[in-house]
């Protein structure tokens, strides 16, 4: 969990019923946040002050993920465990980036292309004046997907390491697509759409690109913040640091 104590923001490890409560942080000041654990539950990550750290849950392996870049955000482990998905660059001008956490080798596969990766101006009130829109793994840890501008229209694609990108939606002058999540099974794609300024929910068959719209809105509302029924997660690879 992270937690807010006195004006600090920092990750802590507990038992599930709130007893053993534990620091990950070496920082006893600082902004912390953005705590992701690894599919065996043996590895955090996160972010402090913006920049990306990964960690063993007892302590002791803190490891600085250095793009040397000023602004790295929302580090989230590959389904097998062993990379880290997040944006690097600077504030609103950031850009999908894989790190390896063993050889620290770290790689930005794709460009936003001038997209801020936040979805402004939400059609109802909010609490918050918009929503981060990052990247996610593939279930295969393979590939990612991600928004990004391109042409007139914030667009979904999809993109694996040293590949082309996949252009999965074609929109309309203005349109834009945001928080993709895939299905379980790997055989969708779950995503908002925000079309003739209505922001409804679209799922994607990934094999025949066939798009089901999920949500049938009028103005005034809006659908987001989808996410699929889980299932167990897969068996991942252990993490062994230098």
């Amino acid at each position: 969990m992270t937690s807010l104590m006195e004006g600090v923001s920092q990750p802590f490890l507990m038992a599930i019923d709130g007893t053993q409560k534990r620091n990950l942080s070496s920082k006893e000041q600082g902004f912390n946040y953005g705590f992701n654990a690894s599919p065996d539950g043996e590895w955090i990550c996160y972010h402090e002050d913006y920049q990306i750290y990964a960690d063993h849950k007892k302590g002791g392996q803190k490891r600085h993920l250095n793009t040397g870049n000023p602004f790295d955000f929302g580090p989230s482990w590959s389904p097998n465990g062993t990379e880290l998905l997040f944006v690097s660059g600077e504030h609103y001008h950031c850009h999908p980036t894989i790190a390896h956490v063993t050889s620290g080798h770290i790689q930005t596969i794709a460009q936003r292309g001038g997209y801020a990766g936040v979805t402004f101006l939400l059609d109802v009130d909010d609490f918050h004046e918009g929503s981060s829109d990052r990247p996610v793994w593939s279930i295969n840890s393979k590939s990612i997907f991600f928004t990004a501008q391109r042409k007139k229209a914030m667009e979904l694609l999809e993109i694996s390491p040293g590949n082309e990108e996949k252009q999965l939606t074609q929109s309309l002058e203005g349109e834009s697509h945001y928080h993709p999540k895939p299905s379980p099974d790997g055989h969708w794609i779950l995503y908002g759409g925000h079309r003739k300024s209505i922001r409804n929910l679209y799922k994607q068959h990934l094999e025949t690109g066939l798009e089901i719209r999920l949500t049938h809105l009028t103005q005034g509302q809006a659908a987001m913040w989808a996410h699929w029924q889980p299932q167990p997660a897969a068996k991942s690879s252990p993490i062994t640091l230098p």
